[in-house]
């Protein structure tokens, strides 16, 4: 049994972590909000950075100090809720969502340009993807060869390409912000940053770096929790480099694409730009090569998870996501993001408040009676902003509509705090009336 990993396995780690996480959102995000924030980019900048890059490390860290089990994040919330919440989590970054806009991607930026954005191409193009998907998935155990020294490198490459071209293109003047990033850009890039998945597939992905550890021969919970920190934390440096260099492409761009519609429109109109339709191809390779690193990792651990809970092995669930995934894909990408911004909205905030908590849960006397009603509370406004972004707008209560940050999509944060500092003092005064009673 080994005790440590040498320095190319360390290396091959964060290079597959960070590889993960780089997927689909991850590109086509910034350039947009660069182009949309003008003059106040680093404020959506910071915002963004918080919820797509601080809480995506900060969930792969909860889990690695949880050992690789995400029952212990979720246990505060007893069993019945916090599986619920797991299926949620894994749906959503898994056939749903995540792992279908990963092809979807790829395909308007690489193959759409010469196909005009034809149906049955999207179709053949969604088939094989999730054919190589499923192929590389079926054998989990060597992830860390297969993507952390192949994948992620030639990965790597491709984005060192691109952010040459992005800061050796000439600098234009900032422009006007546009839509929510007039008045709050700060909490219109924390929304943004939650389109990204990334703070749910951290919970998930941390599982797949905790796997490829132990692979290695690694056993000890506290090796494994250090290198699987190690791993987070190098994800994370990876993705704000690649952050700001799109959000850069985002601000170039205003000329080139004014009629973007999302970030896939703006790369295009840079890459076509600035090296042709030979860059076009390059950007397609790029791009595709980056999303299907994450859509093994989505589905690995969709079939992970869904094979302990049910009666189906890891091999046939494989299979089933990856066929899932692709039928979903077939409905585009504006439809997939259309769908997905307010399921996200809803489901975030009680993730946010259970990883949070996992640092300090042990102090708690009885975390239960202080974590569950937060992340209950957490979860039913999540649901009233979920409601207020599909313009469902009739079951939002008007006292809910008068509270803080209300129009940034976050009025959860104030009542979850209160019923977090209402429940401890509860839980502080039932204690010193049980010392009471005893010394009496």
């Amino acid at each position: 049994m080994k005790t440590n990993l040498n320095i190319r396995e360390m290396l091959s780690l964060g290079f597959m972590a960070f590889a993960l996480f780089l997927g689909a959102g991850n590109i086509i995000f910034p350039p947009f909000i660069g182009m949309q924030a003008g003059s106040h980019v680093w404020t959506a900048v910071a915002g963004f950075m918080l919820t797509g890059v601080g809480l995506p490390v900060i969930a792969v860290i909860a889990l690695a100090r949880s050992g690789g089990d995400l029952d212990e994040i979720i246990s505060p919330v007893g069993k019945l809720a916090g599986n619920i919440l797991i299926i949620a989590c894994y749906l959503c970054i898994g056939p749903l969502f995540a792992s279908p806009r990963t092809a979807t991607v790829s395909y308007e930026l690489g193959i759409a340009p010469f196909t005009a954005h034809s149906d049955i191409a999207l179709y053949i193009y969604s088939f094989l993807y999730f054919a190589v998907a499923a192929l590389i998935s079926l054998y989990p155990g060597r992830l860390l060869e297969s993507v952390g020294q192949f994948l992620a490198p030639l990965k790597i490459i491709s984005l060192i390409v691109l952010a040459i071209a992005i800061f050796t293109a000439p600098d234009v003047p900032l422009h006007l912000p546009k839509s929510g990033f007039v008045d709050s850009p700060f909490s219109g890039g924390i929304v943004n940053g939650y389109l990204t998945m990334d703070t749910l597939a951290g919970l998930a992905f941390g599982l797949v770096v905790v796997n490829a550890i132990r692979s290695r021969g690694i056993n000890k919970r506290e090796m494994i929790t250090r290198y699987t920190a190690r791993a987070g934390i190098m994800a994370g440096a990876g993705l704000i480099a690649v952050y700001l260099s799109l959000f850069i492409l985002g601000l170039k761009s205003v000329e080139l694409a004014p009629d973007a519609k999302n970030g896939a429109d703006i790369l295009q109109a840079f890459v076509s730009y600035t090296f042709g339709t030979k860059g076009v191809a390059f950007l397609g390779v790029m791009i595709s090569v980056a999303c299907i690193v994450t859509a093994i990792g989505l589905t690995c651990s969709c079939a992970s998870y869904f094979s302990s809970l049910t009666p189906f092995g890891y091999r046939p669930l494989v299979l089933f996501f990856a066929g899932l995934s692709f039928v979903i894909s077939c409905a585009g990408l504006d439809k997939l993001i259309h769908f997905s911004i307010p399921v996200l909205i809803a489901v975030y905030p009680p993730f946010i408040v259970l990883i949070i908590a996992g640092f300090f849960k042990e102090k708690c006397l009885n975390p239960v009676r202080i974590i569950a009603p937060a992340t209950g509370i957490a979860f039913v406004c999540g649901v009233f902003d979920g409601l207020w972004a599909s313009n469902i707008k009739i079951l939002v209560p008007l006292s809910y509509r008068e509270l803080p940050l209300f129009e940034q999509q976050m009025a959860w944060i104030t009542p979850t705090i209160l019923t977090l500092i209402f429940s401890f003092v509860i839980q502080q005064l039932t204690v010193k009336k049980g010392v009471r009673r005893d010394s009496l």
